[in-house]
């Protein structure tokens, strides 16, 4: 176990890449430590893009696959150009649309960064992160920073320091504590060496503003197939998982109510992940919990790991949770919820 230590950094404080708390942590990161700090989307666990050690660690403190592909995040165009050979037109226009912001666009890989992070492939997957503190840590350092979820792999994403914390305590050099993370859903992922472009995981920007921007967008196989070899983070192993069974009821609450009556007859407690105007509808539930409002689907992905999380502090032995249209947002949501249900559907 290794000493990590907690710098506490206010997002909306001026000058935050000469903030004492922000140098130290890139001094972990320059040093070849990793390091935790939050994103628009969740907490990414930072590491050198360009090293091999700084990205085993990333790999060994989270338990993940080392055939799992990691994101670099960088701050200016520049670091762009240095790690990959080219940007074709349609790529430049999402970049200029949705950076910075919850966009990760794969681009053919100069071979800059560790072929640790890019498990072999040739093509690397990059983002240019909006939080003003992971801007600054990376500005710091001055490094390119591969940085998947900050989480055990399988757990849900760290959307607070102190998910980090329960997670990855003395295990990681530190954690830059910047508050709550906005979106809640990590980044959508689309491969821009594909025409036409293809998602590869749905996320903070939806299918419906990237064809407006460029035009059709196609799904990968791999969202759907676990036996694909991955090309980005979320594709292939199960993630996002309470200790809980999970299952989803597309239903609705008619159809929960009927499976919490039966597990009465049992001796498991039972948990409902349900909406806002739905939270009163399931009284012989031991445990209801609520995600964010139905009719805001943002507010549903802010609060889904959250919850997922929370249950785990619940006690309860199976989740029967609410499904949503896949529409925006709606498709990261249903892409998270069956990730973490492990794709246990009732009818």
């Amino acid at each position: 176990m290794i000493e990590t230590q907690l710098w506490r950094v206010d997002p909306e404080a001026a000058d935050l890449e000469n903030d004492p708390q922000i140098k130290a942590a890139a001094k972990c990161l320059s040093d070849g430590e990793i390091v935790a700090f939050p994103t628009e989307t969740v907490y990414g666990l930072g590491g050198n893009a360009k090293f091999n050690d700084s990205v085993r660690k990333i790999y060994e403190a989270k338990g993940r696959p080392s055939d799992n592909p990691l994101i670099v995040h960088i701050a200016t165009m520049e670091q762009v150009r240095e790690i990959c050979t080219e940007i074709n037109p349609l790529a430049k226009k999402l970049m200029d649309t949705f950076w910075p912001g919850p966009l990760t666009i794969i681009l053919p890989s100069r071979g800059e960064v560790s072929d640790a992070m890019t498990a072999g492939l040739s093509t690397v997957s990059v983002r240019m992160p909006s939080h003003p503190v992971a801007r600054a840590l990376i500005l710091a350092s001055g490094l390119p920073i591969a940085a998947p979820s900050a989480n055990t792999s399988g757990h849900p994403s760290p959307t607070q320091a102190d998910h980090v914390l329960h997670d990855l305590y003395g295990k990681i050099a530190g954690i830059v504590d910047g508050g709550e993370t906005g979106v809640g859903v990590e980044s959508t992922v689309i491969d821009a060496t594909t025409t036409p472009m293809t998602i590869l995981r749905p996320g903070g920007i939806s299918r419906e503003q990237l064809e407006e921007v460029i035009g059709p967008v196609a799904d990968d196989p791999g969202l759907t197939r676990p036996d694909q070899a991955p090309k980005a983070p979320g594709m292939k192993y199960k993630h996002y998982a309470p200790e809980a069974t999970m299952y989803l009821v597309p239903a609705g609450k008619t159809r929960i109510q009927e499976l919490v009556a039966h597990e009465k007859n049992s001796d498991r407690r039972v948990g409902v992940l349900t909406t806002e105007e739905n939270k009163k509808d399931f009284p012989q539930a031991d445990v209801v919990l609520t995600c964010g409002r139905r009719s805001e689907p943002e507010s549903v992905a802010h609060n889904l790991f959250a919850v997922l999380r929370n249950f785990d502090s619940q006690d309860v032995d199976v989740i029967y949770s609410e499904t949503f249209a896949e529409t925006g947002i709606g498709q990261a949501i249903m892409n998270r919820l069956s990730k973490a249900a492990a794709g246990r559907v009732i009818e």
